[in-house]
């Protein structure tokens, strides 16, 4: 068999239930993931009565603990032999596993000494990071193993951001339901019960995506390659920078806006379950903004600049936010979330279909394919850009005296409102201008593509 047969074996179309399968595994994801980002501070602060400045800290810890697992895991998936592929196993083992540790981190212990609690609570939240991190990083890098198909992978990545929307709305709506249904008064129990059903979930997705998915896109035979080669190359390939760039501002603006929207339904707005009517809201655009990406990735015909579109509407919408309430403004309120929203989801699919054609082009670039490492690097500016956007978030609230469940003060119901609106705002509109710049299109994708088919042919001629 020659290479030429190899990369026309790669140039597929993939069959549509592994591209629901891929879908469902990041709804695995965000039952996990999202889950952690919009519960886990006010679970800290709130239920098991952690001080802000300690929950700050943590959050800028586990990113030291991150830039050590994350390439360390990259590295580690692209060598993995196995009859399954590279990647697929990482989510058949590390599915379960993370899951119990998800559970052990949402295990409060109310009757435990403060510095019990809050050594308990960095033990688990790092160990959570790194079995996430175990299952996340296989889980995209995969998408690029499916097919090298540009067209296709829109669509992989398509189906992956639809499915996210969906269960990151449905996680939002039914949580705090769930709480209170599974532990009534006792918020420690409902928050425990809900977390064993959200673990199943993850695991049960990610094992459908191991069931159902195929890799056909292997690296080149090649001798080990030192970090330090890998690094040099990465660092040659200006679109990876680019797309790097971009996800160290979404972790940042996406993550710890999260963060604070319980904080901004209970403390500013005087009612948390909001929360739950605000998600509901959000569900349709979110299917929407999802699937519009293929149509305006097919008119602009980038990627970035796709996802450049994106940020700036959502960056617009979520600053005209700060202008109204759901309380004594709800229409304008929800219809500026709805469209943020949307925007918003149309994002998310583009920033990550951004990153498989990045590895293409790093290997036509430099001569080195590293599907995981690249990933692995992607992930740890996206966890860098949550660290320091939920950690600043705790660190000044802490500052200005924030007491949990508690009427706060003028000054930190003004960060929570700034948190949610304002910053943001200008922060989607700063990520869409260095996305802007990102120059793969459709034509000379196809081009690199070509180019590294022919490379492979001479070397077996």
């Amino acid at each position: 068999m020659t290479d030429k047969t190899v990369t026309q074996e790669t140039n597929v179309k993939v069959p549509l239930i592994s591209k629901v399968a891929y879908g469902f595994g990041d709804v695995g994801c965000n039952f996990s993931w999202m889950f952690v980002s919009n519960f886990l501070m006010i679970f800290y602060t709130d239920v098991c009565a952690i001080p802000m400045a300690s929950v700050s800290l943590l959050m800028l810890i586990s990113r030291f603990w991150d830039a050590i697992n994350d390439p360390l895991i990259g590295s580690l998936s692209d060598r993995t032999k196995t009859r399954w592929g590279r990647y697929r196993p990482w989510l058949l083992i590390g599915a379960p596993l993370t899951a119990l540790v998800l559970v052990l981190t949402f295990w409060a212990h109310p009757t435990w000494s403060g510095s019990s609690k809050t050594i308990y609570m960095y033990i688990t939240y790092c160990l959570l990071v790194f079995g996430y991190t175990c299952v996340n990083i296989p889980y995209g890098t995969l998408c690029g193993a499916l097919t090298q198909n540009i067209e296709e992978r829109a669509q992989i990545n398509t189906s992956r951001s639809v499915c996210a929307m969906v269960a990151i709305n449905i996680i939002n709506i039914i949580t705090l339901p769930l709480i209170a249904a599974f532990g009534g008064e006792n918020q420690a129990k409902g928050y425990l019960l809900v977390t064993v059903l959200y673990g199943a979930i993850f695991t049960a997705c990610h094992w459908f995506c191991f069931a159902k998915t195929k890799e056909v896109v292997t690296p080149p035979v090649k001798e080990s390659i030192p970090i330090s080669v890998q690094l040099k190359a990465a660092a040659q390939n200006k679109p990876y920078l680019i797309a790097l760039v971009g996800q160290l501002l979404f972790g940042l603006v996406h993550y710890g806006r999260s963060a604070n929207l319980m904080y901004y339904f209970k403390y500013v707005e005087g009612n948390e379950a909001l929360f739950t009517t605000y998600s509901m809201v959000l569900m349709i655009p979110s299917i929407i903004g999802a699937a519009a990406f293929p149509f305006v990735f097919r008119w602009l015909g980038n990627k970035g600049r796709t996802a450049a579109l994106f940020a700036a509407g959502t960056g617009v919408c979520v600053l005209a936010l700060y202008f109204f309430s759901p309380v004594s403004s709800p229409l304008p309120f929800y219809a500026c979330a709805a469209l943020s929203q949307l925007f918003f989801c149309g994002f998310n699919t583009a920033i990550y279909a951004i990153v498989p054609d990045c590895v293409e082009y790093g290997e036509w670039k430099t001569g080195i394919r590293n599907d995981g490492f690249q990933y692995a690097f992607v992930s740890l500016g996206n966890k860098v850009g949550m660290a320091v956007g939920t950690s600043t978030l705790a660190a000044v609230l802490g500052m200005l005296g924030f007491e949990a469940n508690q009427v706060q003060s003028e000054a930190v119901q003004n960060v929570i409102h700034h948190a949610f609106s304002t910053i943001p705002g200008v922060l989607w509109i700063v990520t869409a201008v260095v996305l802007f710049f990102y120059q793969i299109n459709k034509n000379s994708y196809n081009r690199i593509i070509a180019e590294l088919a022919a490379r492979k042919d001479g070397q077996h001629d």
